[in-house]
């Protein structure tokens, strides 16, 4: 049975090399002020860096972060739905493009800004070349202050697999009916719902929970076997 892992910062790692990331993307679907269940908001970390609005004629819509009515969000949504795999939600706040912004410091293998991870190209050929599946490094647009800065690389981590039902508080409200909003904080005890869980990929994001990065056992080999620093790993549960 293959087992997983929770992927996060290894904040001793920033430490020691003292990166510092500010950057944005460059465009992205408004939040929500939904009219049946009251509530204003905008989904993390759901990001497609590979994903161009330059050739929409209404890219300028996608600039500017705001809260919108949810039938104006639908009409945004709609304009880009065209252009993604078609597995894909796409709650308000989803971002697209790649990361602007600037760049200071030293930085490792990895870089993390917030829940996204950036890599050197030379570290993401590495665990390419050793079949971790699915990895996708998108190109960043970062200002550094220094010359022969490196090449940092965003991943496109999609948002694929779910928390099992068992792990959510018996009384959180159920979704949205309109919205799909699902009000509830991260369980103590994160459990996977193996039914949902991608095949195909060795790195992927929790669709209900998306600030959480979850890496297969493969994955987990080899950035130890490459001795790449700038993560820990938990193990979860499946159910």
């Amino acid at each position: 049975m293959s087992r997983f892992y929770w992927v996060n910062e290894d904040r001793a790692a920033r430490t020691k090399h003292g990166g510092y990331l500010d950057a944005a993307h460059t465009w992205g679907l408004p939040g929500i002020r939904c009219h049946a269940c009251g509530a204003t908001w905008s989904a993390v970390a759901h990001d497609f860096p590979s994903i161009d609005l330059s050739l929409l004629p209404e890219s300028p819509e996608f600039l500017k972060p705001r809260a919108e009515p949810f039938p104006e969000f639908v009409r945004l949504r709609e304009l880009v739905q065209p252009l993604m795999p078609p597995h894909v939600e796409l709650p308000p706040g989803t971002s697209f493009g790649p990361l602007k912004g600037s760049a200071a410091g030293e930085f490792g293998a990895m870089a993390w800004l917030g829940p996204r991870l950036l890599l050197r190209r030379d570290a993401l050929e590495s665990l390419q070349a050793e079949g971790v599946r699915g990895l996708l490094g998108c190109r960043t647009e970062l200002r550094f202050r220094k010359k022969n800065a490196p090449e940092l690389l965003e991943l496109q981590i999609e948002p694929r697999g779910r928390f099992h039902p068992d792990c959510i508080p018996s009384d959180v409200p159920p979704p949205c009916t309109t919205c799909g909003r699902h009000g509830f904080g991260r369980p103590d005890e994160p459990i996977l719902d193996a039914a949902s869980l991608p095949q195909e990929l060795d790195l992927f994001r929790v669709g209900n929970f998306a600030t959480m990065i979850i890496g297969t056992e493969q994955f987990m080999d080899a950035v130890h076997r490459l001795g790449l620093v700038g993560m820990t790993f938990r193990e979860l549960p499946t159910r």
